[in-house]
């Protein structure tokens, strides 16, 4: 243990002053909550003969928003408090059952507080979350998020995703220039290249055309809208198995927990006072069959002895309970059309795998970006102006996005079992790295927690990671072999990072203020 420590810190010595916690504090008020005085509305006024939808504002729509899940209904919101008229359509606005987008990092907590939304994870039992516990081969690492520069309230929330999206609906809805309505989007409108609404069916089953200045698309990772505006190019690297542990304790109150199992890796964090999710990762697009029992035996035989033992009475609970969900895990890069008239969001727009738990955190820093790019805009009729002008949008959200997109990619094939050698001390590097506290684990989870979203802090933390596991193969007494697995675990470790950089940007990721939309300014006229 001794020569890891002294390479740990030879390590740091020679990074320290690009690994320091570039996170900056800030100091939050905290605010009384709003009273919710006005519910969803599920009318729509229909214009003579044509068929359009028009708001009862006695004015146009200037924006309308497909999706009401949290990008949709957090967008809406955060448009109408700058005072424009939005009309918001969805598609079920019935509470969401889902076992994903239950962990908001303290990264995206600090955007909610920015968007004046931080109410919303009130009176759902929402769980205060202050780091990870790290579990692999019967050792364990605590990782506690970097907050002593943040004001007390500020940590990770955990919840139930349906609630959470009620709440944001409900503070959406209170606003009165934001017009919810229930129906299903069919199609884009589009005249002459530029987009100018929507044709959705209603509750009812009516048929209705819906304008606005400019559409954004916020309709979730099964978005049937997103082809005409982007590349979409969707990975499905696992599934994800998910349950609900019902009356036990994590071993580590208010942490998220991580095993590295085999094959993959297992999640367990609350969602609420008496409940914890756990989120079994299974590699590929097929899981075992839930109808047959195959699942249950799955999950018995497999992966109940890798977990914690005091969550183990409780797992196998759960699965004879027979509550059982499943939910492909995707990743797919933010490719853009730029389009006049329409714009992308949310999982519409950009997914990661889910492991590191960044997908809020991505969206709400997204709305925070767009919201400061619109606001100057005194009307949004120009969509030619509009659009050029937009494509900034897609280079300052790079810094942030990307290094939590990359990151989720790149520690899910950390994390994943392998029989390659040079992997298998890629994962055993990664853990005792971590463990080694400090800026090892500071650093790290500052990235993951969306406390310090900073791509070249990312890449050296991850290369360290790399140049530690070198460290160990080849300390006290090198030989062939192992400079032979060293060697394959540098080439390993730049496979893994190289081809996700590339997918995001590595211009735009790293080198934004060269991209000329980094400049551009707002057509005001």
């Amino acid at each position: 243990m001794i020569y890891q420590w002294v390479l740990g810190g030879i390590v740091s010595f020679l990074l320290g002053f690009l690994l320091l916690d570039g996170s900056r504090g800030k100091r939050v008020k905290s605010r009384a909550g709003e009273d919710l005085m006005e519910k969803m509305k599920d009318e729509c006024f229909k214009s003579s003969g044509n068929g359009e939808c028009r708001l009862g504002f006695g004015v146009g729509t200037d924006v309308i928003v497909v999706g009401a899940g949290v990008a949709g209904s957090a967008l809406a919101h955060t448009l109408a408090k700058d005072g424009r008229i939005v009309h918001l359509i969805e598609r079920d606005l019935s509470q969401p059952d889902r076992i994903v987008g239950e962990l908001l990092q303290p990264g995206g907590y600090l955007k909610l507080i920015e968007l004046g939304l931080e109410d919303c994870v009130n009176e759902i039992d929402a769980q205060r979350v202050l780091g990870y516990a790290l579990y692999k081969d019967g050792k364990s690492a605590r990782l506690s998020y970097p907050l002593e520069q943040f004001h007390a309230d500020v940590a990770g929330r955990s919840f139930h995703n349906g609630r959470f999206v009620q709440r944001m609906r409900e503070k959406a809805a209170s606003l009165p220039n934001v017009k919810m309505e229930q129906g299903t989007v069919m199609s884009l409108i589009e005249e002459k290249g530029t987009i100018k609404g929507v044709q959705y069916r209603t509750k009812a089953g009516e048929e209705l055309r819906a304008y606005a200045p400019l559409t954004i698309v916020c309709d979730g990772c099964f978005s049937n809208l997103r082809r005409s505006l982007c590349n979409p190019k969707v990975d499905v690297p696992s599934c994800f198995v998910g349950l609900v542990l019902e009356n036990c304790q994590l071993p580590l109150a208010n942490h998220g927990h991580v095993v590295l199992a085999d094959p993959s890796p297992i999640l367990f964090y609350p969602i609420s006072s008496s409940e914890i999710r756990c989120l079994v990762d299974v590699p590929g697009q097929k899981v075992p069959s839930i109808a047959s029992g195959e699942m249950a035996h799955y999950l018995k035989t497999v992966v109940a002895p890798q977990i914690p033992t005091e969550l183990h009475s409780a797992f196998i609970s759960a699965i004879d309970k027979g509550n059982v969900k499943t939910m492909p895990n995707r990743s797919m890069p933010a490719s853009p059309y730029p389009t006049p008239g329409a714009l992308l969001m949310g999982d519409a727009f950009n997914m990661r795998h889910p492991l590191t738990g960044g997908g809020m955190t991505v969206a709400l820093s997204d709305i925070v970006v767009l919201r400061d790019l619109l606001k100057p805009l005194h009307n949004l009729n120009d969509a030619a102006a509009l659009c050029k002008y937009l494509e900034a949008f897609y280079t300052l959200r790079k810094p942030v996005a990307s290094t939590i997109n990359t990151l989720a990619g790149a520690l899910y094939k950390v994390f994943c079992a392998s029989p390659d050698e040079a992997r298998k001390e890629m994962r055993e590097a990664c853990f005792d790295y971590l463990s080694l506290g400090g800026n090892f684990s500071n650093g790290p989870v500052a990235l993951l927690s969306g406390l310090n979203p900073r791509p070249l802090s990312l890449v050296l933390h991850f290369f360290a990671v790399a140049v530690y596991g070198v460290g160990r193969l080849l300390l006290p007494f090198p030989s062939p072999q192992r400079m032979w697995i060293g060697a394959r675990l540098v080439w390993g470790a730049a496979g893994i990072i190289f081809p996700i950089i590339k997918a995001e940007g590595v211009r735009q990721m790293f080198f934004p203020v060269t991209v000329p939309a980094y400049y551009r300014s707002p057509p005001i006229h």
